[in-house]
């Protein structure tokens, strides 16, 4: 019996796989394409078309949490227009440099690294923040140098911060860079930017982001289909699950501590960069153990962090609903 001109066992694969993906991209406001991608790759499916389905499902996830963050009012648009803008440039910049890697021949590597390095820096810094985190401090750091420079126009952001334009488009646009020479949404950077660069509130930079990555995952989807690389049956899998996982993603931003969130965030990008170093090292060398353990590793902290996500929205939820029977009494 088939789905979607899917076999039941697959469908169910794929569903039970955008379940996870939706509860990381809800909940982060990450895209699940660095997910999705490599394991449409890895069930056989042509570059194009891996590509192409990781893009839909990005797109029909983003709008999908986008709809649950506006519900709880956390998306900046002002932000998400300006980011956007300044993203958009620095994509066209980005794709030049690789393109110009490329005919020096050094892109693979040059990528690969500047990957690694990037996630494993973005990491250990959303770490180490976690872990020093206090809530009741001022704007200190990075947040306080970029609010005292003075360059008019400027914009008021959630969180109460008032930065200027140029600066807010300055960094789309070296967010924009980055996501064209590496080949990524950009979400692993958006959600540190809008926090620490702007100082503006977890959900709300989640929410934003995740909007962001819904008019860049529209552009996308459309081109990639426009040469049948997109698989519909198997994107319309991936979204029957994530329906659910972004839901529960998106109300687990407004129950979880912030600095938990960090943490979770932390981890996943750790691990993605470990995965991706050792992918690299196992292709190099021809080691098939530490490539297939690299890809263990992505899945594992994946289904981990879900897992630590959904029970400490429980655990809180019950705190929250003792209290209220507490107070009743």
């Amino acid at each position: 019996m088939e789905i979607l001109g899917l076999g039941i066992a697959t469908v169910a694969l794929f569903a039970g796989f955008g379940l996870l993906i939706g509860i990381l991209f809800g909940f982060f406001g990450m895209g699940g394409s660095f997910l999705v991608t490599p394991a449409l790759l890895v069930l056989g499916y042509p570059a194009k078309t891996a590509v192409g389905s990781g893009l839909a499902f990005v797109f029909g996830t983003s709008v999908i949490g986008t709809l649950g963050h506006r519900r709880h009012g956390q998306i900046d648009y002002t932000l998400a227009a300006l980011m956007t803008l300044g993203m958009t440039l620095g994509v066209g910049i980005g794709t030049r440099v690789v393109l110009l890697l490329e005919g020096l021949g050094s892109a693979d590597f040059v990528v690969g690294v500047a990957y690694v390095v990037l996630l494993g820096a973005v990491g250990l810094f959303v770490l180490r923040d976690a872990r020093t985190d206090d809530t009741h401090a001022g704007p200190t750091g990075i947040v306080a140098e970029i609010r005292s420079i003075e360059l008019p126009p400027t914009v008021s952001l959630s969180g109460g911060a008032t930065v200027s334009v140029w600066i807010v488009l300055a960094v789309g646009l070296g967010i924009g860079v980055l996501s064209g020479c590496l080949g990524v949404g950009g979400g692993f950077l958006l959600l540190p930017a809008m926090i620490y660069g702007f100082g503006v509130p977890t959900g709300v930079a989640a929410g934003t982001s995740i909007l962001q990555i819904a008019v860049s995952g529209a552009f996308g989807t459309f081109v990639y289909a426009l040469s049948d690389g997109v698989a519909v049956p198997v994107v319309a899998a991936l979204l029957a699950g994530s329906a659910l996982g972004a839901r529960i993603g998106t109300g687990a931003t407004r129950l979880v501590e912030e600095a938990d969130v960090k943490e979770y965030f932390a981890v996943v990008l750790l691990a993605g960069s470990v995965a991706t170093a050792g992918k690299r090292v196992g292709h190099a060398y021809d080691v098939e153990t530490l490539e297939a353990a690299s890809a263990l590793l992505v899945f594992g902290a994946a289904v981990l962090v879900s897992g630590a996500i959904v029970r400490a929205s429980i655990t809180t939820s019950g705190r929250n609903r003792e209290r209220r029977s507490l107070r009743i009494r």
